[in-house]
């Protein structure tokens, strides 16, 4: 992977792999980008947070005087739906090394009538200016050998009413002690940890770190809880820029206040980087 600024998806470029392809934004006029929401991203019913945010993610580096995301609050209005969108994004807030903007998807329904999807509020900065040290008190945490984990072919496949296609753009490999909900095993534990990577092979960068942290499965799977789980907010800071290969991804526990969950994850770098962590809320399945 480059460790430059990742590559600016112009309007109308070919580009070669399925994320840079999708998560593409076209200006219309000043502030305003279209963009074509692609079903391949898609998770039961709807198109997966982590894939919006990295869209929106795209648009607010179009827009702002700072190339990178460092923190990212997303709040999740209504479920987005494959096809066309529309952004709208503005300056709040412009510094020496920090710039703040604000950015909104819309979709039509079938009325015409526009309705907004997803609203984010960001910080972007430059991420070469920093230095390369990330420090932190937390511990690359203790994962199994890649060889050692499970991926989607490997196994049993679970049910998973309507769309999976998700699964089909990502490379992830399941620690084996977070795997007991696909066997109907779960560990109640609510713990998830993966290698993570695109199944094209890009390497990661800024941008597809805002998809990383919302990648794997819930971690009310090991709870033993089935069912859809749609975020109703998500916040991700970005410490640096990833290392080539794979991530590392683990989910702590999670806290479950009545109809509510509450997820952290961390995302490590093949470095042993602690390159981005979030903080999620989302409804609880019913089930």
């Amino acid at each position: 992977m480059s460790t430059s600024t990742e590559t600016s998806t112009e309007p109308n470029a070919v580009v070669a792999n399925e994320f840079d392809r999708d998560t593409a934004v076209t200006l219309r006029e000043p502030g305003v980008y279209d963009a074509d929401l692609s079903a391949g991203w898609t998770i039961i019913h709807a198109v997966n947070g982590g894939y919006l945010l990295a869209l929106l993610g795209r648009a607010l580096g179009h827009h702002l005087p700072h190339p990178d995301p460092f923190t990212i609050s997303a709040h999740y209005l209504t479920p987005s739906v494959p096809g066309p969108a529309v952004i709208r994004t503005e300056t709040v807030r412009t510094g020496r090394t920090l710039s703040t903007g604000q950015a909104s998807l819309f979709q039509y329904a079938e009325d015409g009538t526009e309705v907004e999807r997803i609203r984010v509020l960001a910080s972007y900065g430059d991420l070469d200016a920093l230095l390369d040290d990330v420090r932190t008190s937390a511990t690359p945490p203790a994962m199994a050998p890649i060889e050692n984990c499970f991926g989607a072919s490997d196994g049993p496949t679970p049910q998973i009413p309507g769309s999976s296609a998700i699964t089909e753009r990502l490379d992830i490999r399941l620690d084996p002690a977070c795997v007991g909900w696909a066997i109907g095993a779960p560990s109640g534990k609510g713990e998830m940890r993966a290698w993570f990577g695109l199944a094209d092979g890009r390497e990661p960068d800024a941008l597809s770190l805002l998809l990383t942290v919302d990648a794997l499965p819930p971690t009310s799977f090991e709870l033993g809880l089935k069912g859809w789980t749609p975020t109703v907010e998500l916040t991700t800071h970005v410490r640096c820029r990833p290392a080539p290969a794979r991530c590392g991804s683990p989910s702590p526990p999670a806290t479950w206040p009545a109809a509510f969950l509450e997820e952290d994850a961390e995302v490590w770098d093949s470095a042993d980087r602690l390159v981005a962590q979030s903080r999620q809320l989302a409804r609880a399945p019913r089930s």
